[in-house]
């Protein structure tokens, strides 16, 4: 890692039955506001123990393995964030019900968590941010994605 790279890690559960991926709500980015389970990647730390650390930070969820990588995410620089962003998305497994309305949530941090279907996800979120479709390929083909576009648009 170095001053000019921001690396993060994500997670990307879905509901019981493989449905609608959930994400969480930011307190503190209007302009990019929902998000995936995750976060940067502190300096040395594996990405998949991000993961880990980051659903227990933000859901007090315990990620399930093993690592399975759906994406990589990679955007340019920009004016509002002057340095590259890469990301790696892991698939974050099934929640029930249940196990959705249990994740307590870090109030510095988040403030809702929604289960919605990509096509109301899409209408929530900045089309630079919408790496979801490629995700999704991923999870269902089982092939990893490689999205360059990330925040470009």
């Amino acid at each position: 890692m170095n001053a000019e790279t921001s690396p993060t890690a994500a997670a990307e559960p879905r509901d019981a039955a493989g449905g609608p991926p959930l994400q969480l709500h930011s307190v503190y980015s209007p302009g990019h506001s929902w998000h995936m389970i995750g976060g940067a990647m502190d300096l040395g730390e594996r990405p998949w123990d991000a993961v880990v650390r980051e659903c227990r930070e933000e859901t007090g969820m315990t990620a399930a393995g093993p690592p399975r990588l759906l994406a990589t995410v990679h955007g340019q620089p920009r004016e509002q964030r002057p340095y590259s962003a890469l990301r790696l998305i892991f698939y974050g497994g099934r929640l029930t019900a249940e196990q959705v309305r249990g994740i307590t949530l870090d109030p510095r941090e988040r403030d809702e968590v929604r289960v919605l279907p990509l096509a109301e996800w899409e209408a929530l979120m900045p089309a630079r941010d919408f790496a979801r479709r490629a995700v999704e390929e991923a999870r269902r083909t089982g092939v990893a994605a490689y999205v360059d576009t990330w925040g470009n648009a």
